[in-house]
């Protein structure tokens, strides 16, 4: 396994232990910690243990991890609920500064949600797409995914 590091990085810092954190849960692939600057009780991060800025330069094999590595943490912090109209919970991976995204390392935020108060916050500005145009660009993107 080829571990990548940036040496300014403070997500790879964190990793080597250089930087302490309140490490939750590590895998091969995955380091999960919780988040200095929380919304809410229970805010953290599941990182890759590969340094890449963006989703598209983490390896397969990494992004694999991750997901199931938050699953685990869902249950632990007790968001495993069964109807949608309890606690809920966002996860939230930004890419590139327009996205919001602050540290050059690929990280996923859980963010628990237990009332309107404390939590991601977040506006949608949905609008009616128009379906032509939405057959179209559909069509355009089934042919890079051949």
């Amino acid at each position: 396994m080829s571990i990548a590091h940036e040496a300014s990085c403070i997500f790879c810092k964190i990793i080597k232990g250089e930087i302490p954190s309140f490490k939750l849960l590590e895998t091969k692939y995955s380091y999960s910690f919780l988040d200095i600057q929380p919304t809410s009780k229970g805010h953290l991060l599941v990182i890759p243990k590969y340094h890449g800025a963006m989703l598209h330069n983490i390896p397969d094999e990494y992004l694999a991890d991750i997901l199931p590595v938050t699953k685990k943490l869902v249950k632990a912090l007790g968001l495993e609920v069964t109807t949608p109209d309890e606690d809920g919970y966002n996860v939230l991976q930004n890419n590139g500064r327009i996205a919001h995204q602050v540290v050059d390392h690929v990280h996923f935020h859980l963010i628990p949600k237990r009332d309107p108060e404390t939590g991601l916050v977040i506006g949608w500005p949905a609008r009616n797409a128009d379906m032509g145009e939405l057959s179209e660009f559909a069509k355009e993107l089934t042919a890079k995914l051949a």
